[in-house]
């Protein structure tokens, strides 16, 4: 009774955080963990849980989702992440549990920093104009994709970061290609994960409706937020203990 709780309560929030200012597979992974759920799977359901709410968004989205190059750049960028969440979630199937659960420290901590520097790199950018060539854009948002396929913690900020990096300056167009990205990455790589049986089943239907249900009290409450600043040190506070208590844990 008292996990089932614990992973309702962590459902809202993540849900929440998600909704508002992102961040919130650093609640939903570590719960898991402490739930007595091994790391791959857990990652991987966290990843299961997390999908209704990237659904959600890229509805919110939809008329905002493209790349300002055309279909053909969406269509692009669809099979990038496609390939890439593919590549990233039998990656991770062949990785061994040991070896994950010794990586998983540095990935919470990439995913603090990209959440904590990303978005004043992404204005950096922005400001500057300049971009890299269409190939070696594609290359930068190919290596997301798969780091999301892999580990889904930190993918939004990752995703906006590469968009900046390719010349994309409308946040609008970017956050409905975040928004979509994160869905088709998602998608590839819980369809993977499940047939691999790497899903918690038992967790995932009572965390997968809560995070559902808090991202939509999430989106109401960002309304009415004033002082996002707060809440994102929030999150990087939690990111840098959940890092640290997994460094430690790796080391023991």
């Amino acid at each position: 009774m008292l996990t089932t709780i614990a992973l309702i309560l962590t459902g809202l929030a993540a849900g929440a955080l998600n909704a508002i200012a992102g961040g919130g597979t650093f609640l939903s992974f570590p719960a898991l963990v402490w739930a007595g759920v091994p790391p791959i799977m857990a990652n991987a359901t966290a990843t299961l849980s997390a999908l209704p709410g990237y659904a959600g968004s890229a509805w919110a989205y939809r008329h905002d989702i493209g790349t300002g190059n055309g279909t053909s750049a969406l269509a692009r960028m669809v099979l990038i992440a496609s390939l890439g969440g593919l590549i990233g979630a039998g990656l991770l199937l062949v990785t061994p549990g040991e070896l994950f659960s010794g990586i998983v420290p540095w990935f919470l901590l990439l995913a603090t920093l990209a959440f904590a520097f990303g978005p004043a790199y992404l204005r950096h950018q922005m400001r500057s104009g300049r971009h890299l060539s269409e190939t070696a854009g594609h290359a930068v948002v190919f290596a997301v994709s798969i780091y999301g396929g892999y580990f889904n913690g930190g993918l939004g900020i990752m995703l906006l970061a590469a968009f900046g990096v390719i010349g994309m300056t409308d946040l609008h167009q970017m956050n409905g290609l975040k928004n979509l990205m994160s869905v088709i990455l998602s998608l590839v790589s819980v369809a993977t994960y499940t047939l691999a049986g790497l899903i918690d089943w038992s967790t995932a239907v009572i965390l997968a409706p809560s995070c559902a249900a808090g991202g939509v009290l999430g989106a109401a409450l960002a309304r009415r937020v004033r002082n996002t600043a707060l809440l994102r040190l929030f999150i990087i506070a939690v990111g840098i203990i959940m890092t640290l208590v997994f460094f430690v844990q790796s080391r023991s």
